[in-house]
């Protein structure tokens, strides 16, 4: 194995692992969009109407079931949980609006819908809720950060034909759990040979925060633990230039894990995996 140099760990740190595909999952949007569509189709009649009320009163002899997902429109998820103030000034329910036509008048006014819908600012139910979903999915890049960097670690070991496993967790081992203590861990990888079972970790950080510290302090905890445990050891897989914000942290799990890759070198590890 290569000596370990932490300098030349720090200055292979790459400064992005988004690719055009990681912005949004339109497979995702255009789903949430077509479960409502039916509904945004017969809301659609708002738009442009001289009464409300009587253009409101007409869906609701149809179909009230039609303004539950009112709550899109104004960018919400709420699903029965979010909790507004209404025109008395008491805590409701936001969803508890859309079981009256009063309620619904009063979301729609409030909220500003009624002048958008009055003068047509929006032309399109399902196309505004299609934007509004895009924007939505932003929020979950965090975590598709880490989903980005997991793919592209499996698809390295697939290209070198090492064989893994996924998502495996530590009570697969009692010699493990025992020193692991009452918290289960779950293992991003896991990739047996002959000689060692190596339980890996990985994850790629952009930018900095008090998360990195933490990842650091629990990594250099439970690795010792394991490489303590014959047939057994860590690996941490890393990457990302947010490190340099919690370097010192960093380094400190270096010089604790005798195994942590970023990937400009992971090709050590896969030659040693596979010798």
């Amino acid at each position: 194995m290569p000596m370990k140099d932490f300098n030349r760990f720090m200055s292979q740190l790459q400064e992005t692992n988004q690719t055009l595909d990681f912005f949004c999952d339109f497979d995702k949007i255009s789903q949430n969009v077509e479960d409502i569509k039916l509904s945004l189709c017969m809301l659609n009649s708002l738009i442009g109407a001289t009464d409300m009320r009587q253009a409101v009163e007409t869906i609701w002899r149809r179909d009230k079931s039609a303004f539950n997902v009112m709550d899109i429109l104004i960018a919400v998820r709420s699903e029965g949980k979010k909790k507004v103030l209404n025109s008395l000034g008491q805590c409701v329910v936001l969803d508890s609006l859309f079981s009256s036509v009063e309620g619904v008048m009063e979301f729609l006014k409030d909220t500003g819908l009624t002048e958008v819908f009055q003068q047509q600012k929006i032309r399109n139910l399902v196309d505004y809720v299609f934007g509004i979903e895009t924007g939505l999915d932003t929020n979950a890049r965090k975590n598709r950060s880490g989903h980005v960097m997991e793919a592209t670690i499996a698809r390295t070991f697939d290209n070198k034909g090492i064989i893994y496993r996924q998502e495996v967790y530590s009570s697969e081992w009692p010699s493990i759990s025992q020193v692991l203590g009452d918290d289960e861990k779950r293992f991003d990888f896991v990739i047996q040979t002959l000689q060692k079972t190596y339980l890996i970790e990985v994850n790629f950080y952009s930018g900095g925060g008090s998360k990195l510290n933490e990842v650091a302090r629990s990594y250099s905890d439970i690795a010792p633990k394991i490489n303590s445990v014959p047939g057994f050891e860590f690996v941490w897989i890393t990457d990302g230039i947010g490190w340099k914000s919690a370097k010192n942290k960093l380094q400190e799990a270096y010089n604790i894990i005798p195994s942590i890759y970023n990937l400009t070198n992971l090709e050590d590890f896969m030659n040693l995996v596979k010798a």
